[in-house]
């Protein structure tokens, strides 16, 4: 029960849209026959709908969301209150059915006002990942492949067998199949194998290793989605996906960098990590097939450690990350991170380490993309797409029209660098 509770799909499923039509039936029920008072009623609903909507934008206004809240999401705050207000004034009215179907509905509507939300929003797709928790299923991985394709062809070598799965698996890096870390206590990992993963005597496979946002949890659901739909459109090859934890607890930002505060996060992502996937996992070994990813937060980590260590990612893919790690409270990161030495904070930043490293990025690719509405993020990802070019990365650039800093963005940001990825990788032929 509780598994099937903290893996309920709650954006692409119609909880919603039954929570939505409870409210509005018990609404009928509970106002027909009208209440004592109705004018009273009446008044709550329309009160609470704007004072709701009107908390909202002032909210937004103040930068209490580190950003503008998503298309519609204003509304759902101003629906929910209202059908809660009004449900609280009946309450209080007789008959006592009447009272407690209003509590009912108060608690629905702000249930849905959440849901609708989280919705607008698109990233947050179970209970797991509401409660920074992971509750997949521990499956064991497949055997090590004896494989001795060239990772540069296999889109022209490799051929599918008739029972090559349409979809992927999902699963959790937990128990014995948990990533060792030194120093730094991550939650537990998710695990993506696309469908050439799972056929017997499979290829080895280029690697992502992917960070969701903050707060966030490793949650697959996105990448995994478009794995799988890079996968259909492949003959089934994508790469292997690790999607890891970089923050540690939902209300973290150890900022991509190793500390006496946070842990050793740094060095779990540059050498935890990749020692473990060479041992367990049917990945090439070749790290210009290698990706370091994410988004958000975990995309402004993503260009970080594909900046500072080029000669284990070959390539970088960074989903609306913030323009370096930190930079939403700056003082903050250097006083928890840095132990309040400005200096180290420039030096652990993407620029410096550019700098430091040019002519080391010859062959790599970097992708940069944003949703066309972020105004927050966007201009940060703009700036690093230069300084990547300049350093040396071939750079791929993409805005997501009608996007802001959600969902929308996160799915097109992932389609468009794993197209772009696809030649580097060998899952597509060169550009060109």
């Amino acid at each position: 029960m509780r598994q099937w509770f903290l893996t309920l799909e709650l954006i692409d499923s119609p909880i919603l849209g039954v929570l939505c039509a409870i409210v509005v039936a018990l609404a009928v029920v509970i106002a027909w026959p009208a209440p004592r008072h109705p004018w009273r009623w009446l008044i709550a609903l329309v009160a609470g709908c704007v004072g709701g909507f009107l908390l909202a934008v002032v909210a937004e206004a103040l930068g209490a969301f580190d950003g503008p809240l998503p298309d519609h999401a204003a509304l759902w705050i101003g629906a929910g209150s209202g059908f809660a207000v009004a449900g609280l004034v009946v309450a209080f009215t007789r008959p006592w059915w009447r009272g407690l179907l209003a509590v009912v509905m108060a608690v629905a509507a702000l249930m849905a006002a959440a849901l609708g939300v989280n919705s607008s929003y698109g990233l947050t797709h179970t209970p797991a990942a509401v409660f920074g928790i992971q509750a997949l299923d521990d499956l064991p991985l497949p055997a090590l492949t004896t494989s001795t394709d060239d990772p540069a062809t296999l889109y022209a070598t490799w051929t599918a067998p008739a029972d090559l799965s349409a979809t992927g698996r999902v699963s959790a890096l937990s128990g014995e199949d948990r990533i060792p870390a030194e120093g730094y206590s991550p939650r537990d990992a998710a695990l993506y194998l696309p469908p050439a993963a799972l056929v017997a005597n499979p290829p080895r496979l280029p690697l992502i290793v992917f960070m969701m946002g903050q707060p966030g949890t490793p949650d697959p659901t996105s990448i995994a989605a478009a794995l799988d739909r890079f996968a259909a459109a492949h003959n089934g090859l994508a790469p292997i996906a690790i999607v890891a934890d970089q923050l540690g607890a939902i209300d973290r930002d150890p900022a991509c960098h190793d500390s006496a505060t946070y842990g050793a996060v740094s060095t779990y992502f540059t050498t935890d990590i990749p020692a473990w996937a060479v041992a367990h996992l049917n990945v090439t070994a070749d790290r210009s097939r290698w990706v370091i990813g994410g988004y958000s937060n975990g995309g402004s980590c993503a260009f970080a450690w594909g900046a500072q260590d080029p000669q284990i990612w070959g390539n970088v893919m960074d989903i609306s990350g913030n323009e370096y790690p930190g930079s939403e409270h700056v003082q903050q990161t250097i006083d928890e991170v840095f132990a309040g030495d400005a200096a180290a904070f420039q030096a652990a930043s993407p620029s410096s380490a550019l700098v430091a490293r040019a002519g080391q990025y010859a062959g790599h690719v970097a992708v940069f993309t944003h949703g066309d509405q972020d105004t927050v993020f966007g201009p940060g990802q703009v700036s690093n797409a230069a300084l990547a070019s300049d350093a040396g990365f071939t750079v791929f650039s993409d805005t997501i029209a009608g996007a802001g800093h959600g969902g929308e963005a996160l799915d097109g940001g992932l389609d468009f660098a794993l197209d772009s990825l696809a030649p580097r990788l060998g899952l597509a032929p060169p550009a060109g």
